[in-house]
């Protein structure tokens, strides 16, 4: 994948519409979407993704990957569509519920190791990781986090990583989608 998801000219309407169809073909017990209908910079290009779900403003599902683990970005938006709406920290979004929600799809940049001096909470989202393999994730220019230094406590809190224990620290961009 030699390009950069930013010079992508990926149509907001067109991946917003593939994260919703693939959650209501979910609850139809449809999981095929015909790949005529996806625009081919989904289907020739790969990024890790992360698809969020919001009720009422507040967060109701987000799963994501933060490299690809799938074929294309279009499959990463539909499996991670579709895991979002069974986020294990919420209970399971009803297809009732779907018409309420508001969708946002992040495509991200590889990661590249950094110091946190060149992070930015605004611009960059960031992974940490342990050399045992643990690992917390969190994407940029979130509400109510403005350093990195919060978003670094956040993400150890999130993978069980003490204060004093040894982190790199990968640092990545995203190109946000989100539904009107």
């Amino acid at each position: 994948m030699g390009l950069s998801i930013f010079n992508l000219k990926m149509n907001t309407n067109n991946i917003i519409n593939l994260a919703r169809i693939s959650l209501e073909n979910y609850f139809k017990g449809k999981q095929i979407i015909s790949s005529d209908k996806i625009d081919q910079e989904l289907i020739n290009n790969k990024a890790g993704v992360f698809v969020s779900l919001h009720k009422n403003g507040k967060l109701r599902g987000c799963i994501g990957t933060f490299e690809p683990t799938q074929d294309s970005i279009a499959s990463e938006i539909i499996r991670n569509a579709i895991e979002s709406a069974h986020d294990p920290r919420f209970l399971p979004l009803s297809k009732k519920e779907l018409k309420n929600i508001k969708i946002k799809v992040d495509i991200l940049t590889k990661p590249q190791k950094t110091k946190k001096e060149d992070l930015d909470a605004k611009e960059y989202g960031i992974l940490i990781q342990t050399k045992d393999g643990r690992r917390g994730l969190l994407l940029p220019d979130l509400e109510g986090i403005k350093t990195p230094e919060k978003q670094i406590a956040i993400c150890r809190g999130k993978a069980g990583i003490r204060p004093d224990e040894k982190i790199e620290i990968y640092r990545f961009k995203v190109k946000r989608y989100e539904e009107e």
